[in-house]
């Protein structure tokens, strides 16, 4: 059937902040459906908190919404759009809950607005574990034996049915949040108590344990006719008990027999129609046992999943994109394949290739948590990996991560700890099972101790044993190939996924001698085309991977052309603004005339929608892979500076290689990040910094601190994200802190400067052409320094900087721009002490920010600093004056605590917080409110505060707390503070610490009875009490304080929404229309 005529305008909900368990695959997902509703003529507004997606640029939607995901905000902006549909299918978890809540309360019904995508009975059905329980049994499909609770009588009751081992669920949680698996009564108590809590409904299901099964996972579609396709199948690397997350994923599945598989797509078929799912995209999950062969139905979602964005881009399939398009009224025939142009949609994908998945984890961020992995989803990214072979693919994905690797290279596994790295999953195993296997351990037994099947031991062991050739065979192959002779063992070993980083250490030489040697005996990779049929038709998309065959299908162009590097995996530190900032770099090249060519390797993004660039190679960021992809494409330059310090690391080398490099030279990224080349730089200058100097020892950091004086910041050069960063007190805490530093830049000095106590930060987005630098935008931190830019809260315009001090920064800037010769994007981070203007640093590429005042501006800050790189100068592009705001924003961090159980939400110099959102308002208190809304955080405008904060403190805290007290606000407090509090008069009822008696602090924080914690460090001796009040404040949702800045910022919160509604407004309303915010 045709598109419905019904449906003439949409609003798509996003899915939000980028969190654990829901990432930016909801940006790709969301940005794929907004434009081809688009392309079909209807009418599109779109609502989602993240401003650094690229499906909140205002050129796509026709009004596009930075607002909380609240049921009120989306209310307010149905109400001012009246559209015919509401689609909430991509925007995950979050839009779906949103879309039943709207639902159940009658506000679809009373404006007119259709549910398309999944009718609120599928929603219900999938989420609720009880109906899917049922709706099971009626189609005769067994599930694992569970039971509901929503109290510990009641769960040791189901406990009764299913023994233990248990798997604990909380109902209506994203990647397992506050689930677990218990295997005694004490842990059984403790995950129950505390999947009750984070529950929104407070309610567990209780299941009985299925650990060390298989895991499969198919993504299917339906449509209106009930027509049915299998997208993809996906196996699980790890069994059962460790979230798919969490696990290594392989597509398509390799150890299911053709009876199993239709066994299992049968029974998908039967699901996704008892559930109700209409029309659209949904995820199966399935276990078997490994023994006797029986199915289970794990879940299923009705809704493009996590997983979709895996399948899509491991296929070709536009999972989101045909959804969307069903959830108007066509047909899968109707839909033809972009990449064949002759197939419709309703042709299965088959592949000839293997796909492997690998998650990147940040346990590294929270050293007070276990990195065991367990039904909780705790991994922040993935890179995806394209080979002929698993153990191709593998490999490959496995120098993907960019954690120091180039595979299966680590020289620091410990053989003592074999047995309990096999047993217990962390992030450590694959490598542990590749070790076990070099020592050779019986298969049987690694299988017993982890589950993993037989047929992958057996893979590994295949890398195992050409590693044993290797050693005695590689280097008269390498010495061989040099002299252009034949080398069958270099040559297998490229084919099964070996780099030659890892090559070289095998055989005790550098990388570039391998190459060398491989490139003289002509072992070169080849470049096959994802093509979603096998090579049975035609392909029209050049969508590429790598590997070491006869025959390319590259076939590359003589255009003019760029390649772009991308960002990566996700990571703390380096997550979808980066991504955002090479789509936008992709984009202006491709109107100035470029052909574009992507490299990246993360499955989640826009960057690697096959439509996003002229040409995509997923490949891994490794200075071998991009080096290929040159050598192939020879490109008229490479761009470095939008993917953040991934590419950046590359540039050098690049450099060395001959290749150029558009935009700021690899030298004057040098200098910013050689603190004695930048100090020199801004000697010349006249702008001052805090004392600093660099060390590449123990020793010498400990004499540049003594110069200097205590406090110092101690950071590694070349890495984002604050890693390894720390303020050090004394000499004592310097030692690991320097350890630490080493580890995470092994290659580059450490960084010492002097911590600025009390200053606040100030970071500036500006952009250069070598001739003028414009200013995008300066934010002011809204806490004090110490805490890391990406985790502290900001405000553009600045909120309480003088002006003579924001003159100052925008002079600097400018040298500085013009100082480095800045061709492109700049960051620069100030710190304000003592009236005084201090550079931190310079970052010559984007940041972090850039997306953030890209849409705070409404000019696309990536696109600029793109066409200067491509030659049209600033002025040419009309941007000859610093840029203004016509509102106030505020943006704030998201952070994953709840993922972690012991960690401090405490905040500092490293960065901890995985994503963001943008408040928006004409008030600093409304936009400042609606930041926290949007980070999950309940603002009350009555009840009762608790307020402890150290003795330093007291005085700024005091304002702050008589106008909550007056604002009608009952104040609880620590001895101390409420003795200091009653004497300035504000009345305040005393509270015990924790270790002080009952009922204390906790008490009432897990009774409900505080509503909100402001809590300043009191040092070490109350470190027990703080950790205690903050973590359960984080478990029970209550909104937490940890800085004077913040509690300043918040009480302005509180008093404008209780003197005013929140208003909704678009960004093209703010801007004046899309032709400016797409300038």
């Amino acid at each position: 059937m045709p598109r419905d005529p019904s449906i003439r305008s949409v609003l798509v909900i996003g899915s939000g902040p980028i969190v654990i368990g829901q990432a930016c695959e909801f940006d790709y997902s969301g940005t794929q459906a907004v434009k081809v509703l688009k392309r079909e003529g209807l009418r599109v507004a779109l609502v989602n908190s993240n401003p650094a997606t690229i499906m909140t640029d205002p050129e796509y939607a026709d009004r596009t919404y930075v607002e909380p995901l609240t049921p009120s905000a989306v209310e307010g902006i149905l109400e001012r759009e009246r559209p015919d549909a509401l689609l909430p299918t991509v925007g995950g978890q979050t839009a779906l809950n949103l879309a039943v809540d709207l639902s159940r309360r009658g506000v679809l019904d009373r404006l007119g607005v259709r549910l398309i995508g999944a009718s609120r009975r599928a929603v219900e059905v999938g989420e609720d574990r009880q109906l899917f329980k049922e709706a099971m049994a009626r189609i005769g499909l067994e599930v694992p034996r569970s039971g509901f609770a929503s109290g510990l009588a009641g769960a040791r009751k189901v406990l009764e049915t299913t023994g233990l081992p248990a798997v604990i669920r909380p109902s209506f949680t994203l990647g397992g949040t506050g689930g677990g698996i218990a295997y005694n009564l004490e842990e059984f108590e403790e995950i129950a108590s505390r999947g009750i809590e984070v529950s929104p409904v407070h309610r567990i299901l209780i299941e009985e344990s299925v650990l060390g099964w298989k895991e499969y996972e198919l993504e299917v579609m339906r449509d209106g006719a009930d027509n049915f396709v299998v997208i993809c199948s996906i196996e699980n690397f790890d069994p059962m008990g460790i979230h798919t997350g969490d696990s290594v994923t392989v597509a398509p599945a390799q150890t299911l027999t053709d009876r199993e598989y239709q066994a299992m797509r049968n029974a998908a078929r039967a699901i996704v129609r008892e559930v109700g799912v209409e029309t659209g995209g949904s995820n199966v999950q399935f276990a078997v046992d490994p023994r006797t062969g029986r199915l289970a139905v794990i879940e299923m979602n009705p809704r493009v999943s996590r997983s979709s964005a895996l399948a899509s881009k491991a296929t070709g399939f536009p999972i989101a994109k045909i959804a969307a398009l069903l959830a108007i009224g066509y047909r899968l025939d109707e839909i033809r394949n972009d990449i064949t142009r002759v197939t419709p949609a309703s042709f299965e994908p088959v592949v000839d290739y293997v796909v492997v998945k690998i998650p990147r984890w940040a346990f590294e961020k929270f050293k007070d948590t276990s990195p065991a992995l367990g039904t909780q989803m705790k991994s922040v990214g993935e890179v995806m990996a394209i080979g002929r072979t698993f153990k191709e693919a593998l490999q490959k994905g496995l120098r993907g991560l960019e954690t120091g690797i180039s595979g299966f290279s680590r020289s620091d596994l410990d053989d003592s700890r074999i047995r309990e790295k096999l047993l217990v999953p962390d992030p450590d195993r694959i490598f542990y099972v590749k070790r076990a296997l070099d020592l050779g351990w019986p298969h049987d037994e690694i299988f017993r101790t982890t589950g993993i099947d037989p047929w992958f031991l057996e893979q590994l062991q295949q890398i195992v044993d050409l590693e044993a050739k290797l050693a005695g065979g590689l280097a008269g192959n390498l010495a061989a190939a040099a002299e252009g002779r034949a080398a069958p063992l270099l040559a297998e070993a490229k084919r099964m996924g070996f780099s030659d980083a890892r090559l070289g250490q095998l055989a005790g030489r550098d990388e570039a001698g391998v190459r060398a040697a491989r490139k003289a005996a002509g072992i070169a990779p080849v470049y096959k085309r994802v093509d979603t049929c096998s090579a049975e038709f035609e392909s029209h998309t050049p969508y590429l991977y790598s590997t070491y065959e006869r025959e390319c299908e590259a076939d590359p162009t003589d255009r003019k052309k760029v390649v772009i590097l991308g960002s990566g995996p996700n990571r703390i530190g380096q997550g979808i603004e980066f991504d955002y900032c090479c789509c936008h770099a992709s984009f202006a090249f491709r109107e100035e005339g470029y052909e574009t060519v992507m490299i990246n390797c993360n499955p989640e993004t826009v960057s690697t929608d096959y439509d996003t660039s002229d040409r995509l190679y997923f490949e891994p960021l490794s200075l071998e892979d991009v080096l290929n992809v040159l050598e192939k494409e020879r490109p008229d330059g490479v761009v470095v500076q939008f993917g953040g310090q991934t590419p950046l690391r590359l540039s050098v080398p690049l450099h060395e290689a001959g290749v150029r490099i558009l935009g700021t030279s690899p030298d004057a990224t040098d200098i910013a990040e050689d603190r004695k080349r930048f100090k020199a730089l801004l000697d010349d200058l006249g702008i001052p910094q805090p004392e600093s100097g660099t060390a590449i020892s123990l020793e010498e950091a400990k004499r540049v601190a003594d110069r200097i004086g205590y406090p110092v910041l101690v950071r590694p050069s070349y890495v984002l994200g604050g890693r390894a960063m720390a303020i050090v007190y004394d000499a004592g805490r310097l030692e690991e802190y320097v350890r630490e530093a080493v580890l995470a830049s092994p290659e580059h000095p450490i960084l010492v400067d002097r911590f600025l106590e009390d200053a606040f930060e100030v970071d500036v987005d500006a952009l250069g052409d070598g001739e003028r630098v414009v200013i995008g935008g300066i934010l002011q931190h809204i806490e004090e320094a110490g805490i890391h830019s990406g985790d502290s809260a900001m405000v553009l315009p600045t909120w309480k900087v003088a002006p003579r001090h924001v003159e100052t920064i925008r002079k600097y800037t400018r040298r500085l721009g013009l100082g480095l010769g800045v061709r492109g994007l700049m960051n620069v981070q100030y710190a304000i002490k003592d009236d005084v203007v201090h550079v931190l640093e310079v970052n010559p590429r984007a940041s972090r920010t850039t997306p953030f005042v890209s849409k705070a501006t409404g000019v696309p800050l990536a696109k600029a600093a793109a066409r200067v790189m491509a030659g049209r100068s600033l002025a040419e592009q009309g941007l000859t004056r610093d840029l203004e705001v016509r509102r106030i924003f505020v943006k704030e961090s998201v952070f994953p605590f709840l993922k972690f159980p012991g960690a401090d939400i405490l905040l500092g110099p490293e960065m901890k917080s995985t994503g963001e959102v943008m408040g928006i308002s004409s008030d600093f208190g409304i936009a400042f409110a609606k930041s926290q809304q949007a980070a999950g955080y309940t603002i009350p405008t009555s009840g009762t505060i608790f307020v402890s904060v150290n003795d330093h403190d007291k005085a700024g805290m005091l304002p702050h707390a008589r106008a909550l007290r007056e604002m009608g606000f009952h104040v609880l407090a620590t001895r101390g503070t409420a003795e200091y509090l009653e004497a300035h008069g504000v009345p305040a009822e005393k509270i015990y610490k924790v270790h002080e008696g009952r009922p204390n602090v906790v008490d009432h924080i897990k009774d409900g009875r505080i509503d909100i914690v402001f809590n300043t460090p009191l040092g070490r001796e109350s470190f027990y009490d703080e950790g205690a009040i903050r973590k359960n404040a984080t478990i029970h949702n209550v909104l937490v304080v940890t800085t004077l800045t913040a509690a300043a910022a918040m009480v302005q919160a509180i008093r404008a929404l209780s003197e005013r509604e929140l208003d909704v407004l678009s960004l093209q309303e703010i801007h004046g229309g899309p032709e400016k915010a797409a300038r």
